[in-house]
């Protein structure tokens, strides 16, 4: 017996996710349930959420008794300028575990300049509170109601956001201000 092409069985695997369905038992939303992330055969899937529905729809992955995500295992930026066929300019996406359920969910919410906004998920995951400084730092994307919102890898005051693609290889300068220091002066 062959295997089915692999636009079909991503799509299998898709439509079998409990949290997809759960999601889509749930929201009165069409979510956009990305396959790009997925091998055929594997049980992982991605979900573009809206902004405004961000913190709705990651409470409810946490809580409801189908989806448990009791852990946020990864929190990150991306920056889609000049990326082939990308609408909007960032991303953050959040990767979820489901220990209960022995699942994962990754969930990406788009925003643009000039100026990226989305809500904080440390209410229900406490964890996100340092990767979403980081990203803040680095990428420049606010997270509304987040506990305590300032840089964690640059210095107050610094005007850039190093991990965007528009963002200087050689730095806006900084380098220049401190000596060198070679092997010979330790």
């Amino acid at each position: 017996m062959s295997e089915p092409p692999a636009d079909i069985a991503t799509e299998k695997v898709v439509a079998g996710h409990p949290a997809v369905r759960a999601l889509v038992e749930s929201f009165d939303q069409q979510f956009d349930f990305a396959p790009g992330l997925l091998k055929a055969g594997e049980n992982q899937v991605c979900v573009r959420v809206p902004p405004d529905r961000l913190l709705e729809v990651m409470t409810f992955l946490r809580h409801d008794a189908r989806c448990r995500f009791e852990q946020l295992s990864d929190l990150a930026g991306v920056d889609y300028l000049q990326f082939p066929g990308a609408t909007d300019r960032f991303a953050v996406v959040y990767g979820l575990v489901s220990l209960t359920h022995n699942h994962r969910l990754w969930v990406k919410c788009f925003v643009n300049d000039p100026d990226p906004k989305v809500p904080s998920v440390v209410a229900v995951w406490k964890g996100a509170d340092w990767p979403e400084r980081e990203v803040y730092d680095l990428f420049g994307i606010v997270f509304e109601g987040h506990p305590d919102l300032r840089r964690i890898l640059t210095w107050e005051g610094f005007g850039a956001h190093p991990l965007r693609k528009d963002y200087p290889l050689r730095g806006l300068g900084e380098r220049e201000s401190y000596p060198v220091i070679g092997r010979d002066h330790a």
